[in-house]
């Protein structure tokens, strides 16, 4: 079967024989129209690949655009180190720090534009976000949906207030459906999964689907090698159902992978969905149709959780069960991001009390929580609002960035492509008064630097960024060297007791012992339980240490390369 009969058969799949091949008529000319990639990876993924997360505006400079003086940040500092960057949405928007997009087309111009985009391109891999599930009540598009204008008359998702809706899963406490009135004074109620100025798509019309196609591959012809495809979960919509993770909603993600197989086989798709970790890996499909990446976000609560309770064992069950279904696939390892950290993919994992301790400790250390509305009236904590940094504070100064650093140390050592958001590499505190000026409890995550007091900070090697900031870029450097830390490289998580979290990562050429000690107090470690003897080097500090047994420090991490 060739790659346009592929497609042509998921649209018949998702629209029906009639519609799906009214579908090709539109979708085959955009592709065929697309000037074809040369490029195809031998493989999709490396030990060197790691990704920076930012926004466009979190480094600042009087008279400068946002993005020129982050590409100078970045080239002086990153590059050759940190091969990728993911920028959040740089476009124009009108509400949730750029995911209520007005022009899916342009860069928001303060930030800057294509050029320096595409001038970054030039020195750093491109990931792009892919807001595909909603749009701005404030753009054009929506605009024309309230005009009836032919191509956008079916845009949105309208509902009658009246329908019964509980089933559907929500990740907010806001209401499902706003009112707004057509340009004839018709009253309508449509579909807003996140707010009352994110408009849901209705990926049911053709023109939607059309529109967001050509946005797609404009992604691809302006440079993006990875896309992260937003809120993808909610895409579509049923009534009487969840409407989450709907076989439609799958089927459209390989719609999308079976294009850029054909336009730009060495682009990845990334699947963004905060939920628990079975349904998270679905988005893998069969290891070949589907997303390449899916963010393992039970990572970054799990890993939270075993620093607070100094115990490994939780982290240590989950991390064997990391298994892949194919060679084309991985996960995308992060601790940190944009938003706060996920409660979610913790079901079926913690207890409810386990839960409640560190929504606990995260207010204790400043941050807040958000929660979502459940189907019968309730609300539950859906994500912790607080810095990374200072999610692990542990009530005094002298382990904190020994006790950060040891959480990503783990990040960087499971299998997968590492991910770091800037703030966690630049050890940002909780910025709480930004919280304030916009009322928001993830602005506390997403402070704008001014980048000459940045640089002053980063100078002092006293300074609190200094001693995040010059060992991460150290553990990355090292850790891009070693063939054992390839995403798809054997691994095997030892047992050596709570107080340590260790994993073997193996290749043909190579075998590390990577070791972390997740507590406050020394623990006594041996190897010769796993057939090892002599000196083992530490590729990160050089040090040998005895496989018979050694002392690690409150919050050490060794990489031991047998």
């Amino acid at each position: 079967m060739g790659d346009m009969d592929e497609v042509k058969q998921l649209l018949i799949r998702i629209y029906g024989d009639q519609k799906g091949r009214s579908a090709i008529k539109r979708i085959q000319p955009l592709i065929e129209r697309f000037p074809k990639s040369a490029k195809r990876r031998t493989q999709f993924f490396s030990q060197e690949d790691i990704v920076l997360i930012t926004y466009g505006d979190t480094l600042i400079k009087t008279g400068e655009t946002p993005l020129k003086t982050l590409h100078r940040f970045a080239g002086n500092y990153l590059k050759d180190i940190i091969p990728a960057i993911h920028f959040l949405p740089f476009f124009p928007y009108s509400s949730d720090d750029g995911f209520s997009v007005m022009d899916f087309f342009s860069i928001n111009p303060e930030l800057g534009n294509w050029q320096d985009v595409v001038a970054i391109g030039q020195d750093f891999q491109l990931m792009f976000d892919f807001v595909v599930n909603h749009f701005s009540a404030e753009s054009e598009w929506f605009q024309h949906y309230l005009d009836d204008r032919d191509g956008f008359s079916d845009f949105a998702i309208e509902a009658d207030p009246s329908t019964d809706l509980s089933l559907v899963t929500r990740p907010r406490s806001l209401p499902l459906l706003s009112e707004f009135k057509k340009h004839d004074g018709r009253p309508v109620h449509l579909w807003t999964t996140f707010s009352a100025d994110q408009i849901d798509f209705n990926f049911k019309s053709l023109d939607v689907l059309q529109k967001m196609i050509e946005v797609l591959l404009f992604y691809i012809e302006k440079g993006a090698t990875i896309l992260r495809l937003d809120a993808i979960a909610f895409l579509w919509k049923k009534i009487g159902t969840p409407c989450v993770h709907l076989p439609q909603t799958h089927d459209v993600v390989k719609l999308f992978r079976k294009i850029l197989d054909i336009v730009s086989p060495d682009a990845i798709l990334i699947t963004e969905t905060n939920v628990p970790h079975d349904e998270n890996i679905s988005y893998f499909g069969n290891g070949r149709d589907e997303a390449q990446m899916v963010y393992n976000f039970t990572l970054p609560p799990l890993l939270f959780h075993t620093l607070v309770k100094e115990d490994a064992t939780v982290l240590s069950g989950w991390a064997r069960t990391l298994n892949l279904p194919s060679e084309h696939t991985t996960f995308f390892n992060f601790c940190a991001s944009h938003d706060g950290i996920g409660v979610r993919p913790l079901e079926g994992i913690l207890k409810p009390e386990a839960i409640t301790e560190l929504i606990d400790v995260v207010k204790q250390n400043g941050g807040q929580v958000s929660y979502k509305r459940n189907p019968d009236g309730s609300d539950s904590p859906y994500e912790l609002n607080i810095t990374y940094v200072d999610a692990l504070y542990p009530g005094n100064d002298a382990n904190h960035a020994e006790r950060f650093l040891a959480s990503q140390s783990i990040q960087y050592v499971l299998p997968g492509v590492p991910a770091t958001y800037i703030h966690s590499l630049l050890g940002s505190r909780n910025w709480t008064d930004g919280v304030q000026q916009t009322g928001r409890a993830r602005t506390i995550n997403r402070e704008k630097l001014p980048v000459e007091n940045l640089l002053e900070e980063l100078r002092d090697p006293g300074s609190f960024r200094s001693r995040i900031f010059y060992p991460y870029l150290d553990m990355i450097k090292i850790r891009r060297r070693q063939e054992a830390f390839h995403p798809n490289a054997g691994y095997d998580v030892l047992d050596l007791g709570p107080k340590v979290f260790a994993v073997k990562r193996r290749s043909e050429s190579q075998t590390i012992y990577a070791i972390t000690n997740i507590s406050s107090t020394n623990v006594r470690v041996a190897l010769s339980d796993f057939g090892l003897s002599g000196s083992l080097g530490d590729i990160l500090s050089g040090e040998s240490f005895p496989a018979g047994g050694f002392t690690l420090g409150p919050y050490q991490y060794v990489w031991l390369n047998a």
